[in-house]
């Protein structure tokens, strides 16, 4: 079983590459970063204009119709770049979803719009971030909606949201009448999120009677999504801090001469290596729609949660006193790490998922 892409896949990858680095620049996603801008409009236009946001819809919808470890290449470099953009609720979760639950009328509105960078959803469908942080929870009265979201993705930038509701997907427009957004503080300002409050708000409800599971499999796309995400950050941050330590001196010494520094720099290889093997079969499980994608999709999302969080604490060590500094870029790495760490459900809680699918098998 060969579990690595294909030739014609790492030159699409070459490809990502290469836009990403001339336009989600550093510059670029400090502007997201100090609130001038909810996301960067550019490198949306450029990955609209390069097919990545479609690169998993259908041709019929206006996307690529490739598929979706295509995808995991643009989230490994999105990721890579820090891309400041809407990727995780718009691409990962509410093209999946509409997809995969949507009646043929709403995947021919949105999944057109989606694919060319016209429309931004946000998305609110992993049932344990619901159940803990909604104040008052949502609810349905036939097709209108009420109760407040927090920690919404992208939700100021948002045209509408697809939320999991009394086991219903919903789609609900967020620039009409009932609907309240306010910025809330996030660990990382370059992927901002929402409170949302809806108000008697009328909605859309994708066909699907399992909303629920076709929720739950899409939030283990999405974990594998982020994995790669990860995968690429901390392989930037690995190479950030190899190439400053074969720079910098002490004692008459290159940093990167001293067995302490090479031992730290291989403990994070290492660690994004695991991180990578893992986020490779959580792709195969998504693409093939295997039924290990949820023990899959919680391994690569501890084992890359933890990868990108060492590189991006050691870089930032490794860069000595600089490293603390606002004009290196070791924060933003550290900011995405955590971010990365606590969006679609926690470390921990992918910790148990994990346990339990382990326990179920042996049993």
């Amino acid at each position: 079983m060969n579990f690595d892409f294909s030739e014609d896949q790492r030159r699409l990858q070459q490809e990502l590459r290469r836009v990403l680095a001339d336009h989600s620049t550093s510059a670029n996603v400090r502007r997201v970063l100090e609130g001038e801008a909810p996301f960067c409009a550019a490198t949306w236009r450029e990955l609209a204009g390069l097919g990545a946001l479609g690169i998993a819809i259908a041709e019929e919808h206006g996307g690529a119709g490739m598929g979706l470890l295509e995808l995991c290449l643009v989230a490994e470099e999105a990721g890579r770049a820090l891309a400041a953009v809407p990727l995780l609720p718009t691409v990962y979760l509410a093209a999946e979803a509409i997809a995969r639950a949507g009646s043929p009328a709403q995947a021919a509105d949105w999944l057109p719009r989606i694919a060319s960078g016209e429309a931004v959803v946000s998305a609110v469908i992993d049932g344990r971030q619901q159940r803990v942080l909604a104040d008052p929870p949502l609810r349905l009265s036939g097709t209108r909606l009420s109760g407040v979201a927090n920690a919404v993705p992208d939700g100021l930038a948002a045209r509408a949201c697809l939320l999991l509701v009394d086991g219903q997907l919903v789609l609900a427009d967020t620039t009409g009448s009932g609907v309240e957004r306010r910025e809330q503080r996030s660990l990382d300002p370059t992927r901002p999120l929402a409170r949302i409050a809806f108000d008697d708000v009328p909605v859309e409800v994708l066909k699907a009677r399992e909303g629920a599971r076709v929720a739950a499999d899409v939030v283990d796309g999405g974990a594998v999504l982020l994995a790669f995400e990860a995968v690429g950050g901390a392989e930037r941050a690995l190479h950030a801090a190899r190439d400053y330590v074969m720079e910098r001196r002490a004692f008459g010494r290159l940093v990167g001469s001293f067995q302490a520094v090479k031992h730290k720099l291989a403990e994070i290889f290492a660690q994004i290596e695991i991180a990578r093997a893992h986020a490779y079969y959580g792709a195969w499980a998504m693409a093939s729609g295997a039924p290990e994608l949820p023990r899959a999709a919680a391994a690569a999302r501890v084992a890359a949660t933890t990868a990108y969080r060492l590189a991006a604490e050691e870089s930032l060590h490794l860069h000595g006193g600089i490293g603390y500094t606002w004009e290196v870029d070791c924060h933003l790495h550290l900011r995405r790490a955590r971010w990365l760490g606590q969006i679609l459900g926690n470390e921990h809680q992918w910790r148990e998922s994990l346990a339990a699918s382990l326990i179920g098998k042996a049993a």
